[in-house]
C-alpha cells in the first residue's frame, strides 16, 4: 500500500504560513499596509537575508567571508526588484507583463533607476555589475574582470574603481527596504503589485 504524503505548508517567514498570507490579503482594505509589510516581506528578509549578513558580518575572521555576503545581498535585490514590480520568474514562456526570465535585465534596471542604488549605478554599470560580480559570484564563486570586494568604504560600491564595500553596500539595501516599507503604505501600485509577488509566493 502507498502511502500518500500530506502536502507541505509554504512558510512565506517564520510562522507565516501561505494560509496567513490568504488571510491577511482578503482584509488589507482595513488591515494597515503597516502590518502587511512586517509580517509578509520584512519578516521574510529578516529570517532569510538580512540576519545572515549579521552573523557572517559580525562573526567574520576577514578570511573572505565578504563572498558569501555579496552572493547574499546580490539574491535579495533581485528578490526586492521583483517584489517591487510584482513580478514572477518563468524560466520557459514568461507571460508579460508580470512574469520575466530575464534576471539581468531587472537586475540591472532596479539597480540604475531605484533609489538609492541609481546614486551609484547608471545602466551599463549595472550591468557589468550583474555581469561580473552577481553572476561570477553565484556560478563561479569569484569576482571577475578586477572587481574586488571589501568590508567598508564611502559608498556601496565604486563601479569606476570597481570595488564592492559589503558593509556600506548594506547600508544602502536597509536603507532602501526602510524607504520602500513607507512608500507601501500610501503608493497604490507599489501595493498591487505586492499583493501579486505574494500571492506568486503563497501559491
Amino acid at each position: 500500500m502507498i502511502e500518500e504524503r500530506a502536502e507541505r505548508e509554504i512558510y512565506l517567514a517564520p510562522r507565516r504560513s501561505a494560509a496567513d498570507w490568504r488571510r491577511l490579503s482578503g482584509t488589507l482594505v482595513r488591515t494597515p499596509w503597516a502590518k502587511a509589510f512586517d509580517e509578509s516581506l520584512f519578516q521574510r528578509l529578516e529570517s532569510r537575508y538580512l540576519k545572515p549578513i549579521r552573523v557572517l558580518q559580525d562573526k567574520g575572521s576577514w578570511e573572505g567571508e565578504g563572498f558569501s555576503i555579496i552572493s547574499i545581498q546580490c539574491a535579495m535585490l533581485e528578490f526586492l526588484a521583483a517584489c517591487r514590480g510584482g513580478l514572477i520568474y518563468r524560466h520557459k514562456n514568461p507571460v508579460p507583463p508580470h512574469e520575466y526570465n530575464m534576471s539581468g535585465d531587472l537586475f540591472a534596471s532596479f539597480l540604475s533607476t531605484t533609489a538609492p542604488f541609481n546614486e551609484l549605478f547608471t545602466r551599463d554599470d549595472a550591468v557589468e555589475f550583474y555581469r561580473n560580480v552577481r553572476c561570477a559570484l553565484l556560478h563561479e564563486a569569484r569576482t571577475k574582470n578586477g572587481w574586488i570586494i571589501q568590508a567598508s568604504g564611502r559608498i556601496g560600491v565604486d563601479c569606476s574603481r570597481k570595488i564592492v564595500n559589503r558593509n556600506t553596500l548594506q547600508m544602502h539595501i536597509t536603507d532602501y527596504i526602510d524607504g520602500y516599507g513607507r512608500d507601501l503604505l500610501t503608493d497604490t501600485d507599489l501595493q498591487a503589485a505586492f499583493v501579486r509577488k505574494f500571492d506568486d509566493l503563497a501559491s
